[in-house]
């Protein structure tokens, strides 16, 4: 498989809005498994295809759990708050604290086109949040309540 390089600010793919998956084919295969292959080669854990170049709804996450991979991907519900520390490997250098919900529920295809329903917590949840934004051309840096500037 293909490490790409990951796309980071300013570009304007990252502000736009991605589009949905239509058909699940051999191509979509190939981008998820290079998206995997790029997120573990720069130790992230969680990607979305716009990060890479690729203007579709899909995402790969792995906390340490396993890999998770989803086509089309929504929240449908959201509980609680959680206020925490996150980056991205799209805006390298900076780290912000960001509110998000503490429980999600989530849906979305798999690789074999099954759909996926399911209810995610704490470091899960936030990943989850931050890669579907990304699919909405939301980065973090818009939702943090203050950034400070880490050296890489």
């Amino acid at each position: 498989m293909s490490v790409y390089q990951v796309i980071t600010v300013p570009n304007d793919i990252l502000r736009g809005k991605a589009l949905p998956v239509k058909e699940i084919n051999a191509g979509v295969l190939r981008v998820l498994d290079n998206m995997r292959d790029t997120m573990y080669a720069a130790d992230g854990v969680g990607l979305a295809a716009p990060q890479i170049g690729i203007p579709k709804r899909m995402i790969v996450v792995d906390i340490g759990e396993n890999l998770l991979e989803l086509i089309n991907p929504e929240i449908l519900k959201q509980e609680g708050n959680q206020l925490g520390s996150e980056g991205c490997l799209s805006v390298p250098g900076i780290v912000g604290r960001v509110n998000r919900a503490k429980k999600v529920l989530v849906k979305g295809l798999d690789r074999n086109g099954q759909e996926l329903n399911f209810a995610a917590v704490d470091l899960l949840a936030k990943v989850l949040q931050h890669e579907i934004d990304h699919l909405e051309g939301i980065l973090f840096i818009d939702k943090a309540i203050e950034t400070r500037i880490e050296k890489l």
